[in-house]
C-alpha cells in the first residue's frame, strides 16, 4: 500500500459518519467555547498519532496487529483482552449512534422529525447489519472514493457559507459555563475515534516506517477540516447548528439543495462507516470465539440499536447520551495503548504517551456515568477466561 492512499485511508477512519452531528452538538453544549474543546482534542489527536505510528511499527517488528496486541505487549495478556473487549463493545453500542447520524439528516432533507429520524437510523442499521451478514466488504477503492466525496462536501459547505460569517454569533463565548467544554469534549471525542486504525494500516504497508509519515499527513488534513468546519458551525449556525449542522452549512452554501446532498452523503456514508467496523468487529468475534455464530455481532448491534432506538423515542436519551458509553470505551482503548506505549518506549515519545494517557484519563472522567459502562467491560474481561485456543489478545 503506497503512502497517500494509507494516509486517505486513515482520513476516512478519522471522518466517520460522526463528523456529520458531532460539530452542532459540540456548539449546542458549549456555544462558540466549543473550539476550545477542539483545540484540546486536536492536540491529543496529534499525540495520539505520534504514539500509535511509533508502537504501530514496533509491534508489527514482532508480528503483532490490532489494539489488543498493542495493548498486551505492555501491559500482558489480560491489559490486551481488556481493550480487545473494550474496542469490540464500542463498536457494537456506536453503530446504533451513527446510523441515528445518518437518520437525523435524512429527517432534515425530508422535513420529517424525530419519528423520521428513528425510521430512517431503524432501517440503516438493519441495512448495514444485513450486508456485513452477507459477507459484504468495502474494497480500499471505494473507502478512497467515499474520503474524496466527504471531502468534497464538508469543503463546499465551508467555503460556501463563509460569506455568511457573523461576529454576533461569537458571544457570549461560553453561554452553558466553563464546565460546558469539557461536557462538550466528551461529545467531541468521537471525531477522534479512529487513531487505532494504524493497525490495520501497519500490517498493510510494505515498510512500516513509513507509518509516521502517514499518520502525519492524516493528522494535517483532518486538523485542517475539523476547525474549518467548527468555525463554520459556530461562526455561520450559531446556536441554530444541532445535529444536522452540516445540512444547515449547505443549505447556506448551495441552497434548498443542500440538505438534500448533505442526507446523500450521510446515508452512505453511514452504511459505509458501520459496515467497516462491523465487518472487522465480526471477523475478531468469529476468531476469538469459534463456536459463536457467525452474526453474532450483528445479532448484537440489532439488539442494541432497538433498546437504544427505544429510548430516544421514548424521550429518555438523547443522540449526545447515545454516544456517551462509545466514546468511554474507545477512550478506554486509548487508555491501555498509551499505557503499554509508556511501559515499552523511550524518550519524548514515552512523555507523549504519558500525556496523552492523562488527557484521556480526564476526558474519560468528564464522561460521567458513561465511564462507569467502561469499566463494566473491563471487569468482565478481566476476569473472564481466555477461550481455549486463542490469543490472549483477541478479539482485537
Amino acid at each position: 500500500m503506497t503512502t497517500t492512499r494509507a494516509a486517505a485511508l486513515t482520513v476516512g477512519a478519522l471522518l466517520g459518519p460522526s463528523l456529520l452531528v458531532v460539530p452542532g452538538l459540540a456548539a449546542a453544549v458549549a456555544g462558540p467555547a466549543s473550539l476550545l474543546g477542539w483545540s484540546a482534542l486536536l492536540a491529543l489527536s496529534g499525540l495520539l498519532a505520534w504514539v500509535f505510528a511509533v508502537l504501530g511499527s514496533r509491534v508489527r517488528a514482532t508480528g503483532g496487529s490490532g489494539v489488543a496486541d498493542y495493548a498486551a505487549a505492555g501491559l500482558g495478556p489480560r491489559g490486551g483482552r481488556a481493550v480487545g473487549w473494550a474496542f469490540l463493545v464500542g463498536v457494537v453500542l456506536g453503530a446504533p449512534f451513527v446510523s441515528l447520524a445518518g437518520g437525523s439528516y435524512v429527517a432534515a432533507a425530508t422535513g420529517g422529525g424525530r419519528d423520521t429520524a428513528l425510521l430512517a437510523a431503524g432501517g440503516l442499521l438493519l441495512t448495514a447489519a444485513g450486508l456485513t451478514s452477507a459477507g459484504a466488504r468495502q474494497s480500499s477503492a471505494v473507502q478512497l472514493v467515499l474520503v474524496a466525496v466527504l471531502l468534497v462536501v464538508i469543503v463546499v459547505a465551508v467555503v460556501g457559507s463563509a460569506p455568511r460569517l457573523s461576529l454576533e454569533n461569537w458571544t457570549p463565548f461560553a453561554p452553558h459555563g466553563t464546565g460546558s467544554i469539557a461536557r462538550s469534549s466528551v461529545v467531541l471525542m468521537l471525531s477522534f475515534v479512529g487513531w487505532e486504525v494504524s493497525a490495520s494500516v501497519a500490517a498493510q504497508l510494505r515498510d512500516p516506517r513509513r507509518l509516521p509519515r502517514v499518520l502525519g499527513l492524516a493528522f494535517a488534513v483532518t486538523t485542517v477540516l475539523y476547525l474549518g468546519l467548527a468555525v463554520s458551525v459556530v461562526g455561520v449556525l450559531g446556536p441554530r447548528g444541532g445535529a444536522t449542522a452540516l445540512s444547515g452549512l449547505l443549505d447556506v452554501a448551495v441552497g434548498r439543495a443542500g440538505p438534500v446532498v448533505a442526507a446523500v452523503a450521510a446515508v452512505v456514508l453511514t452504511l459505509a462507516g458501520i459496515n467497516a467496523y462491523l465487518s472487522a468487529a465480526a471477523e475478531l468475534a468469529s476468531r476469538a470465539w469459534a463456536s459463536a455464530p457467525r452474526t453474532v455481532v450483528q445479532l448484537a448491534v440489532l439488539v442494541a440499536g432497538a433498546a437504544l432506538l427505544t429510548l430516544v423515542g421514548a424521550g429518555q436519551l438523547s443522540l449526545a447520551d447515545v454516544a456517551g458509553v462509545p466514546v468511554a470505551l474507545f477512550l478506554t482503548v486509548y487508555l491501555g495503548c498509551t499505557a503499554s506505549a509508556v511501559q515499552q518506549l523511550e524518550g519524548p515519545v514515552r512523555v507523549a504517551a504519558a500525556v496523552a494517557f492523562a488527557a484521556s484519563l480526564v476526558v474519560l472522567v468528564a464522561s460521567g456515568w458513561a465511564a462507569l459502562g467502561a469499566l463494566l467491560v473491563v471487569v468482565v474481561a478481566l476476569v473472564r477466561p481466555a477461550p481455549a485456543g486463542v490469543g490472549p489478545s483477541l478479539p482485537a
